[in-house]
């Protein structure tokens, strides 16, 4: 019987150690993990005046993608940092979308609109690099490319440049999805 508790005692602390030892890694090693990496763009802290002070709200804003092809955003509220943060991540695993890059790069330049933003994105040649500032540069590591230009114009609210970027990914066509478009002739039957 004291065999048997040594045992769980020695198979508890080797638990115990497994779990510590998770907790202290990178968010590259837990990216690894999971499959997705995640980055987070934006903390807001929004401040309501009570009869006893101040209350602190925070919404996060976090990207989410595969490094191939698919990225998502998420935005999450709490009182805390740490669970708007979670809340934003999850939502942003939900939002994952598949977006058109060949050899690390984009297949034709785009613009991309929303609210007061407009960024602009141009493919690169081979070991030029990501281009890009802020937000944008997020959105595209965790896509995956790794050689664009861009440049963000009007708006720098972080929340408006995310939206104008995948605003301009979701506009890329691939060379044969853009001859399936013109192939997709009506036939003579049907006019």
């Amino acid at each position: 019987m004291s065999d048997q508790g040594t045992v769980q005692g020695t198979v508890v602390r080797e638990r115990r150690r497994r779990m510590r030892s998770e907790s202290r890694k990178s968010p590259q090693d837990r990216q690894e993990r999971s499959g997705l990496a995640e980055k987070l763009i934006h903390v807001n802290r929004c401040a309501k005046v009570v009869k006893g002070g101040r209350r602190f709200n925070f919404s996060a804003l976090v990207v989410v993608g595969d490094q191939a092809g698919r990225v998502g955003i998420g935005k999450g509220k709490s009182k805390e940092v740490p669970e708007a943060v979670r809340k934003a991540t999850e939502q942003a695993k939900q939002n994952l979308r598949t977006y058109s890059i060949q050899n690390a790069t984009i297949p034709h330049g785009v613009e991309g609109h929303a609210d007061g933003g407009c960024v602009v994105l141009r493919p690169a040649s081979p070991g030029t690099g990501v281009i890009a500032g802020g937000s944008v540069r997020h959105v595209l590591e965790v896509l995956g490319v790794k050689n664009i230009l861009s440049k963000s114009l009007g708006s720098s609210n972080p929340t408006s440049v995310v939206h104008a970027t995948l605003d301009a990914l979701s506009r890329l066509r691939t060379p044969e999805q853009i001859r399936a478009m013109r192939c997709a002739v009506p036939d003579s039957d049907d006019l």
